[in-house]
């Protein structure tokens, strides 16, 4: 992986998460919080498994990012992610004082970086930076091929 970017290497982290997720019905979305180089907390949505609404790939990277570094403060961060935060997580990504997200796959249904509305461009306690579109092909392939079968399959 030495000729890929490092954003392109932590979003094929974060792909390898959401693959996971895929795996185990999940909607397919997987988030990776990197400081300083170093990949502190990698994690996939467990909404289905969890029975929790909150538990995004983003939010559950964040806390397990809090958890490692022992600080609910986050501002050397970037969280890779291959979906475009939702409101929900994008307030977290506020919350956390992270400085900067790139994300794959826009998401023109609940997107919080600006397809559909731009958290960041309030006047909140931060305002990260958003990259949206990094590896977009392979995110929205898997979220698409994910959904497909889904709807192949009859309900038990």
């Amino acid at each position: 992986m030495d000729f890929l970017t490092d954003d392109a290497k932590w979003m094929c982290e974060a792909l390898r998460k959401a693959h996971l997720a895929a795996d185990e019905g999940e909607v397919p979305v997987g988030a990776v919080v990197v400081v300083d180089g170093n990949m502190i907390a990698a994690c996939h949505n467990l909404c289905e498994t969890a029975k929790d609404a909150t538990a995004h790939a983003e939010c559950l990277a964040i806390s397990d990012a809090c958890r490692a570094l022992g600080s609910w403060r986050l501002e050397n961060a970037t969280l890779y992610v291959t979906l475009e935060p939702c409101p929900m997580c994008m307030g977290a990504i506020i919350n956390a004082r992270i400085p900067r997200v790139v994300f794959g796959a826009f998401d023109a249904r609940a997107g919080a970086c600006g397809s559909l509305i731009n958290l960041p461009s309030y006047p909140l306690e931060s305002r990260p930076e958003c990259i949206g579109g990094l590896m977009e092909e392979d995110c929205r392939r898997l979220l698409t091929d994910f959904f497909a079968k889904k709807r192949k399959k009859p309900e038990k």
